[in-house]
């Protein structure tokens, strides 16, 4: 079989890692653009092509995607400006770069496109963020020349992640936790089964103009979440479930100071709806692409636990020394 080549957009961050190298496996061609090399060196040894690269721009993307046998995007945020239906950031991010993507592809005659998406996507969905997703599903399937394979995974889990692994930090800091939205129900999927459902789509012809909804084999509250991380770590607290008006004054506050929020509005407008997997007749699961489905208990141990701790802040420091090196 001829070696596939493709273009991993967002390959630098957790999930494209993990992807990154499931890809490597199976011996294809990556090329992973990215703002700063230097964000990009764990991926060196895996034998990915590392470009320096606007993504937002057309002639750009033209230019990465000549050639190649599939696009891969998973670039993604949590938050953003205000805005109706959505707002800026959201809008650039999740809209306009796959109608970008999808048109660059259409250009240079590239067949395939793998689209990020996240469960709950829907154009009436009570946050930004859901509504953004759909229009950006859409966007995704623009071009009648190249054919989506859309992903929608709950939140997603594994070592390097930035939730369970933020609750973790949080216990070890506070004496309890007062929690917003901690009735809302998850499905979170282990991250190597994400990266799977990719790679599976990929070689899978089938898997051509279809949605994958992507859930792992329990479902629990936000509540239930946080005491895991919070005992798997070795730090367990007592949660405080908030009522709404106070998560949504903790959540006002938490976007007014600066860096990346905790939580936001947008945040509690998402968890208003279940985040979990709903197989209907137009929505396939992991099943389709005969994943066998990784339990949360059976991983998050390990990376949670102190060990686990400790190569994490180990990859950190790596990554921040091939960021910022020492001068001779």
């Amino acid at each position: 079989m001829r070696q596939l080549s493709v273009v991993l957009f967002g390959g630098t961050g957790f999930i494209g890692s993990h992807l990154a190298a499931k890809l490597a496996e199976r011996d294809v061609t990556i090329v992973a653009p990215t703002r700063h090399e230097a964000h990009a060196m764990h991926l060196m040894p895996l034998g990915v092509d590392i470009v320096e690269a606007d993504i937002h721009d057309d002639a750009t993307l033209r230019r990465l995607v000549a050639g190649k046998d599939a696009v891969i995007n998973l670039v993604g945020i949590l938050h953003s400006r205000r805005g109706t239906p959505y707002g800026p950031e959201f809008r650039h991010v999740h809209v306009e770069l796959p109608r970008r993507i999808a048109a660059a592809c259409a250009a240079a005659g590239v067949p395939r496109y793998l689209h990020m998406s996240a469960l709950g996507a829907a154009r009436d969905g009570p946050s930004m963020y859901q509504r953004s997703r759909a229009d950006g599903e859409l966007a995704a399937a623009s071009e009648a020349t190249v054919a989506p394979t859309i992903f929608r995974p709950s939140v997603v889990f594994g070592p390097g992640d930035n939730f369970l692994n933020m609750f973790a930090r949080l216990q070890r800091h506070l004496p309890v936790v007062p929690l917003a939205g901690a009735h809302a129900r998850f499905q979170p999927v282990y991250v190597g089964d994400v990266a799977d459902a990719y790679v599976r789509a990929l070689f899978a012809p089938d898997s051509r103009n279809r949605t994958y909804e992507l859930g792992g084999p329990g479902i629990y509250t936000l509540a239930d979440l946080v005491r895991l991380a919070g005992r798997y770590s070795g730090h367990p607290r007592p949660v405080l479930a908030l009522p709404d008006a106070l998560a949504r004054l903790q959540a006002m506050f938490f976007e007014m100071l600066p860096g990346t929020p905790l939580i936001t509005r947008d945040n509690l407008d998402s968890m208003k709806v279940d985040n979990v997997v709903k197989p209907s007749d137009r929505v396939l699961t992991a099943e389709a692409l005969d994943i066998k489905l990784t339990a949360l208990e059976s991983v998050a141990p390990a990376y949670l636990g102190p060990t686990g701790q400790l190569d994490e802040l180990r990859s950190r420091a790596r990554h921040a020394h091939a960021e910022h090196p020492h001068p001779k």
